[in-house]
């Protein structure tokens, strides 16, 4: 059964309220009995957002799923439109909650409704840091190194990420 990364990500609403719905939704989902990894919250600044967005609260969580890829995907935009979601008229406009599927196991998924592994996460401190709390050892499909590794040679104007909440490190169900 594949392991899954997922990033969450708010920046409207009470925000870590937002993140911990999206965490307990993914709860529901994930295979009973298996390790949930949720990595610490993070205040990030918006990244390629409209100006004057307000800051983002990031974080990531790992979890075992005994279906396919394209069904999590619909579980996951089921859950975002569950916590108030919705259609936003500009390109990253801000929003109260974003679910977004990093890597599913060892899939490699190239089609205009997903792509895995997610091709920014080597770009994004506000993914590759709370990624690399839970699982720092992974490679990711398609890669030679680990998220720490990519972490680590990260070349990013994006500003250093503040700590708002402490990882949970394996919470089995």
């Amino acid at each position: 059964m594949p392991r899954v990364g997922i990033a969450l990500g708010s920046n409207l609403g009470d925000r870590l309220a937002n993140l911990q719905a999206a965490r307990d939704c993914l709860l529901d989902i994930a295979t009973p009995g298996e390790p949930f990894l949720q990595a610490s919250t993070y205040q990030t600044e918006p990244l390629l957002c409209p100006p004057g967005s307000p800051l983002f609260y990031n974080s990531a969580v790992e979890i075992n799923f005994s279906g396919a890829p394209f069904e999590l995907l619909e579980l996951t935009q089921s859950i975002e439109k569950k916590l108030g979601r919705t259609g936003a008229p500009l390109r990253n406009a801000p929003r109260v909650i974003d679910v977004d599927l990093l890597y599913f196991g060892d899939e490699v998924i190239d089609t205009e409704a997903l792509v895995l592994p997610h091709p920014r996460i080597g770009e994004r401190r506000f993914v590759l840091q709370p990624l690399a709390e839970i699982r720092p050892d992974l490679v990711l499909p398609g890669q030679a190194a680990s998220v720490s590794e990519l972490l680590s040679s990260l070349e990013s104007s994006e500003p250093p990420l503040v700590l708002v909440t402490l990882a949970i490190r394996d919470s089995p169900l």
